[in-house]
């Protein structure tokens, strides 16, 4: 399978990085001890232990071999990559709802930072598509299941 460039944040992938590093060298540890002592309790096709254990193992590599994959792939986006005349990646946008007179402050962020509760929205979510290229005093058209919601940007910030 390819996998193409993931765009990220400096800060992103450092916590990628970090996330990678303590899933290789604590809790790969921890899921080992586990096992080895579920080894030890005698005949492992009736040790539920030895299951979970052998699951949780499984589990974790997937979740290290996921992380590998976009550490190698990632593409930093610098701030000095940033425009303030044009939404992308790493740009700080208000949004007006034109139907709710409602302001809306987000960050469009790659898919691997994407935290809905702290206003970082994906490229790939529907505003986040929408919103690309897009300049200030446009109106930007996002499909949601309710209908479209138009938008109007009035801020673009690095």
């Amino acid at each position: 399978m390819a996998v193409g460039k993931i765009r990220m944040s400096q800060e992103g992938f450092d916590a990628l990085e970090k996330q990678l590093e303590f899933l290789k060298n604590v809790r790969r540890k921890e899921v080992a001890e586990k096992l080895k002592e579920a080894r030890s309790q005698g005949d492992l096709s009736e040790n539920a232990e030895y299951d979970a254990a052998k699951d949780e193992q499984g589990l974790l590599e997937a979740e290290i071999a996921d992380l590998e994959i976009k550490v190698a792939n990632a593409e930093i986006v610098s701030d000095e990559d940033l425009s303030d005349t044009e939404v992308g990646v790493g740009s700080k946008v208000k949004l007006k709802d034109l139907e709710f007179d409602e302001l809306l402050d987000l960050q469009i962020v790659g898919s691997t930072e994407a935290d809905p509760e702290n206003n970082k929205i994906s490229e790939d979510s529907p505003i986040g598509i929408a919103a690309m290229k897009k300049k200030v005093g446009d109106i930007i058209e996002v499909e949601a299941p309710m209908g479209i919601i138009k938008m109007e940007l009035l801020e673009i910030s690095k």
